[in-house]
């Protein structure tokens, strides 16, 4: 057997033994580690060119460098990463990046500019779910290697093929997971068939993070552990160690005996629970992923603008879900812009309406209802929603199927334009900006099958507007900060009465629950939530 793999293996049922106690002795997880309590239902794939999702967020930017980052106070503050300065040309079309020196890969190779120039260009080459923001700047696979260039080790050159707003790719470079910065050569080095590294990737990883991804056992458990060798210095925690469960009950159990450090996605009962003991504490931070419920214009019932205004607008229970599902969870939001942007517009106001879904059903031909499905990932507060809105359309007629399922079978479902009525979660939002949100939601420049813009929301559900495509282009690339957020709301005004097939009902609010020996976690709106500053205090 290899040494090297035989002392791994006992180093990593160590920490397993540590940090992953009994439920039945008392037990306080190890100082120099934080083990945490989250579901890894759609953690699918660690792969920066194609996972999707908040939940692989978090992973990657403690596993890997982006070029900067953004403040997780004031998020439209861009800040250096593995980029200790940057310049935007005049016109707006060029940022040129001067990397820091001595940054190296958990490899022990260097951080260069070609690494850089060369995973971006790894994803639209690939042209997976986290192509489409880069490709929506106008960069194709063809393109990208002209474009997005290392002139010198520390110098990494991206022209933008569109005229497009700079702030917007920033803050792209500063949240998604596909602006990551790979080690060319080990990515390379684990290539097969002209992969690009994509099979290995799935459950490896190849960064210059703060801590080092040793190993990820699907909907079990995942350890990483600190990189010494950080440009920033050392993190403060040695291990850190997410588990993957489900059950809210076992959570509140296991935080509140010490097992673990940090719960996530608990059930509204439990938290309320936990506020109220000694030693545990609630922070929550406000996202701009939107809750939404969708339905799909390919099919014939929601081809009909009416019949989509009877789902969308009068039988979804928008009060009663907020007041008693999304605390904690969400806060009401009927908007495609996000709460807390200039352009957001006031929320229009809809209520749950029988009469006047009846009215509208009647005059589309549906006096009698119809039958549908509802898919739905089964997860708080998804599930709550769907049964709640289930309810709310039988008052119309309406009898609706509730189809659970994980993320990848909900979403796979809505990335191939075969449901009729999704509970989801999405949008942009990561990013400070309005066209962000409208380009996950609204933007659906290509309603073809063969187009597969798979990450855009709009693309999903197969409603476009011509009219709503052209006004968020030009509202993009307007430089006047009070005509581009006028033209923003022009855009969510020409949504609404275009009766769109998504609908928001709430903006994600993200809570944590964690011991109160915890210090310095900070979470980020953008989810990308560093832990290198996280320690213990006992």
């Amino acid at each position: 057997m290899n040494p090297s793999r035989t002392l791994r293996a006992c180093a990593l049922a160590t920490a397993l033994a540590a940090a992953l106690v009994s439920l039945g002795a008392q037990a306080r997880t190890p100082n120099d580690q934080l083990v945490i309590g989250v579901s890894m239902n759609n953690l699918l794939s660690l792969d920066p060119a194609g996972a999707t999702g908040n939940d692989v967020v978090e992973i990657a930017c403690n596993v890997y460098d982006y070029l900067v980052e953004l403040d997780p106070l004031q998020t439209t503050t861009v800040k250096p990463g593995l980029a200790e300065s940057w310049a935007i040309a005049p016109d707006g079309r060029r940022i040129t990046f001067t990397l820091r020196q001595g940054a190296k890969f958990h490899s022990g190779n260097p951080v260069t500019a070609e690494d850089a120039a060369w995973s971006l260009q790894r994803v639209l080459k690939l042209n997976l779910a986290l192509a489409s923001p880069w490709k929506s700047y106008g960069f194709t696979a063809q393109n990208v290697v002209g474009l997005v260039r290392a002139t010198d080790a520390r110098t990494l050159v991206i022209d933008l093929p569109v005229a497009t707003d700079p702030k917007m790719v920033l803050y792209t470079l500063g949240t998604s997971v596909s602006a990551v910065v790979l080690d060319r050569k080990t990515v390379l080095a684990n290539e097969k068939n002209g992969d690009l590294g994509a099979a290995w990737l799935t459950t490896h990883a190849a960064g210059s993070g703060p801590f080092k991804l040793d190993e990820w056992r699907a909907k079990e458990v995942l350890f990483m552990s600190r990189f010494d060798g950080h440009w920033r210095g050392p993190a403060k925690l040695r291990r850190v160690v997410m588990r993957h469960m489900t059950e809210s009950q076992s959570l509140r159990l296991m935080l509140g005996r010490g097992d673990i450090d940090i719960a996530t996605g608990m059930s509204v009962p439990d938290i309320e629970a936990m506020k109220a003991t000694p030693d545990t504490e609630v922070h929550s931070v406000n996202r701009g992923t939107l809750y939404y419920v969708a339905v799909s214009a390919k099919d014939p019932k929601f081809a009909d603008k009416r019949v989509r205004a009877a789902v969308l607008r009068h039988l979804v229970d928008y009060d009663g879900i907020n007041k008693t599902v999304m605390p904690y969870y969400g806060v009401y939001h009927q908007r495609p812009v996000p709460l807390g942007l200039p352009a957001t517009l006031p929320e229009p106001g809809y209520k749950l309406d029988v009469a006047g879904a009846r009215k509208l059903l009647a005059e589309a031909g549906y006096a009698d209802g119809f039958k549908t499905t509802i898919r739905v990932v089964a997860e708080s507060p998804f599930t709550n929603i769907a049964t709640n809105l289930q309810a709310t359309l039988a008052q119309a007629g309406i009898v609706a199927s509730i189809l659970p399922g994980t993320g990848n079978q909900v979403y796979g479902a809505m990335r191939e334009r075969n449901f009729e009525i999704i509970v989801g979660r999405g949008g942009g939002g990561a990013e400070p900006h309005p066209h962000s949100s409208l380009r996950a939601l609204v933007y659906n420049p290509d309603n073809s099958d063969q187009a597969r813009l798979t990450n855009f929301q709009g693309w999903r559900t197969s409603f476009a507007d011509p009219k709503v495509n052209q006004l968020i282009e030009g509202a993009l690339l307007l430089t006047d900060p009070a005509k581009q957020t006028a033209a923003y709301q022009e855009v969510q005004r020409r949504f609404d009465s275009e009766v769109p097939a998504i609908q928001p009902i709430s903006q994600m609010v993200d809570t944590v629950v964690m011991r109160k020996d915890v210090r310095d976690y900070v979470g980020h709106p953008s989810v990308t939530t560093r832990l290198r500053d996280v320690h213990k205090q006992r």
